[in-house]
């Protein structure tokens, strides 16, 4: 990957048809939408795949439209796919990003004394899973340390790894609450040298970067769908490497859709990486996300992956310009969530300010974030989080309404 540190390293307007991609999603003319980071707004071909979906289930029921849909739901499978460079069988549906990283976590038999080796910066649920790992197995859970400059410093990381010899390498790619960029490639060639289980999570980056897990070196990764991919909410995957399949890995509650009742006292868990899905799925969301990952596609992640941190990377110089505001981004390499603190003002009231000029964000607080903001003395920020479908002039309408409010906090 580039580093898209500054608005100056990269032209912001790459192959791109913006007025095209601004028809295709109908919120783009009513807000500013600086929230991708949050949800991204949908485009038609998303909207369309899901209403169309539950048309023809109120027509002629919910199993049978499943069943006239089966090709379509396939291409789910093959779509998110080649969004990350494996196999359609690679690729389980979730319902989140939390919840394919929590079933994947139920797979690995932790005992006593099993270390977790991950990073400073990572996403909230992640961290509490692996406490609450902790409080009942007893598993240790260490956390590299940060360079001066941001980010994590992998080869410590790597001394760790070798020290520890740790039961599961964690990290995210981008963590929810800066605009920091991990380098989980590097991560993961230490990784394999040393033949450690290794877990991603990719929720910012699917749909911002190109994701390529054979370049990573991942054993398994979490998304979700509804962010930069602009699928529908309640949606996620987990891609499971043939390594993990292999080697037998299989969720704690596995469920008839991933395992076949082979016996009275026996059941077989499928070849793929179906054995962490559950039955029921929310087909006209699975549709959504297929429409979703194929767009993408369509659009190229290239040139996405070009403007959208270009686009951050002008809107993050021009905010730092602003009196009383400070911007908490730091790393070698940031991504497309901005975000800042400001002087004056409290939490609520500055985000109520913000909305009521029709501009989308969202608040980051201490809690969410304890390492992170513990060392940049915050105990909230605005994060924005421009999308490749936004414009520059909707960077200068956000700068403008973000100096306007100033630090007359109330």
């Amino acid at each position: 990957m580039t580093n898209h540190n500054s608005a100056s390293d990269i032209s912001p307007e790459p192959l791109l048809d913006v007025a095209a991609l601004r028809a295709d999603t109908p919120g783009a003319g009513d807000v500013v939408h600086f929230n991708n980071a949050g949800c991204g707004l949908p485009a038609t071909p998303v909207l369309t795949a899901m209403v169309d979906h539950l048309r023809l289930e109120a027509a002629i029921g919910g199993y049978e439209a499943a069943a006239a849909r089966a090709g379509h739901v396939r291409a789910f499978y093959a779509e998110t796919a080649a969004l990350i460079n494996c196999a359609p069988g690679n690729i389980a549906f979730a319902g989140s990003a939390t919840h394919a990283f929590s079933t994947a976590l139920s797979a690995i038999p932790f005992a006593a004394g099993d270390v977790i080796l991950t990073t400073r910066n990572d996403f909230i649920s992640n961290q509490i899973a692996f406490l609450s790992l902790g409080k009942r197995f007893g598993v240790r859970v260490v956390h590299a340390p940060d360079l001066p400059e941001g980010g994590v410093d992998v080869a410590a990381m790597a001394e760790l790894m070798r020290r520890h010899r740790p039961r599961l390498v964690a990290a995210t790619h981008i963590p929810t609450n800066s605009g920091l960029v991990q380098p989980v490639a590097e991560i993961g060639r230490h990784c394999r040298e040393l033949d450690l289980l290794y877990l991603v999570d990719a929720c910012q980056s699917l749909g911002q970067y190109p994701i390529d897990v054979t370049e990573i070196g991942c054993d398994m990764l979490t998304a979700t769908c509804r962010k930069f991919l602009r699928g529908p909410r309640g949606s996620g995957f987990l891609y499971v490497s043939d390594r993990v399949l292999d080697a037998g890995y299989e969720p704690l509650f596995i469920d008839m859709y991933g395992a076949r009742w082979v016996a009275p006292d026996r059941y077989q868990p499928v070849e793929t990486a179906a054995r962490f899905e559950d039955w029921e799925f929310p087909y006209a969301t699975v549709l959504g996300c297929a429409a979703a990952a194929r767009y993408a596609l369509e659009v190229g992640m290239d040139a996405i992956a070009r403007r959208t941190p270009a686009l951050a990377a002008g809107l993050r110089d021009r905010l730092a310009e602003l009196p009383g505001v400070r911007v908490l981004d730091h790393g070698r390499e940031l991504g497309a969530l901005v975000t800042f603190a400001v002087e004056g003002w409290q939490a609520e009231p500055y985000k109520a300010a913000v909305d009521a000029r029709r501009i989308n964000s969202a608040l980051s607080f201490r809690h969410f974030a304890q390492f992170d903001f513990g060392d940049k003395d915050v105990d909230w920020c605005l994060r924005l989080s421009p999308h490749y479908y936004n414009t520059e002039q909707e960077v200068e309408q956000v700068v403008a309404a973000i100096a306007e409010l100033g630090t007359a906090g109330r």
